[in-house]
């Protein structure tokens, strides 16, 4: 499916926890925009996989990612999604 081609997607996280990370101001913010938009574009190209309870998913356990220097909080966001996509798609 094409990008232009998305499904209507409706994502809810009722809890991230982002513990630990150097993050200042707005920057939380940043990354949870960045990994809210990375995540729905993600979903729409390629489904929940085999995600059991048509999609609702109680807790997930990512794989790991490594922080960029200089840090972007954009980019945290992305890899957080790219990670939690991952694991919602993987073979069960």
């Amino acid at each position: 499916m094409k990008e232009g081609n998305l499904p209507n997607l409706s994502l809810h996280i009722e809890r991230l926890v982002l513990a630990g990370l150097p993050l200042a101001g707005g920057q939380a913010v940043q990354v949870q925009r960045a990994m809210e938009r990375e995540l729905v574009r993600l979903l729409g190209l390629d489904g929940l996989g085999r995600a059991p309870g048509g999609g609702a998913v109680p807790e997930v356990a990512a794989p790991a990612i490594q922080l960029s220097s200089p840090f972007r909080p954009a980019e945290l966001g992305r890899q957080i999604a790219r990670s939690v996509h991952e694991s919602l798609t993987r073979e069960l």
